[in-house]
């Protein structure tokens, strides 16, 4: 069973998710299908069959939760230092273009790239990881290969 590197505010979220879907959602759409039920015939009471299709995506999305959260390992990148490694938040230009950029490295499950939280096992990631600062690196990418200095690395 292969543990899943997360942060402790991707952890949170997601936790924060289950608990919603647990104690709002489920008891909600369960009262809807109690309430389409009444309606009389099944067979042709679209209500019915939208709420058991929220049903299953609510249970299904709670067994997908509950089963990364459980192989969870959360990691503290405040008790982190030194080369580029999970949890570090990254300083880096563009080589060719001089833009300046900055990601936190985090797992799959809470990597948003609008919000500068980078997918681990993204290709910019995986060229980061173990670098220093001033170091460079090159990425493949589907436009091309980017060359990238490593400004700074913080761990908060």
């Amino acid at each position: 069973m292969d543990k899943i590197p997360m942060t402790r505010r991707g952890f949170d979220a997601l936790d924060d998710e289950l608990k919603q879907l647990k104690t709002v959602d489920r008891p909600a759409i369960i009262r809807d299908i109690a309430e389409a039920r009444e309606h009389g015939d099944l067979s042709e009471n679209a209500e019915y069959h939208a709420a058991r299709e929220k049903q299953g995506f609510i249970e299904g999305r709670i067994k997908e939760l509950e089963g990364i959260l459980s192989k969870a390992d959360v990691i503290d990148p405040t008790r982190l230092s030194g080369a580029v490694k999970f949890g570090a938040t990254v300083s880096v230009a563009d080589e060719d273009t001089g833009d300046e950029k900055t990601y936190q490295i985090v797992g799959e499950t809470e990597a948003d790239i609008e919000n500068g939280l980078l997918n681990i096992r993204s290709p910019l990631a995986r060229a980061l990881i173990g670098k220093d600062a001033g170091d460079s690196v090159e990425v493949k990418t589907p436009g091309g290969t980017r060359s990238y200095e490593i400004l700074s690395i913080r761990y908060i």
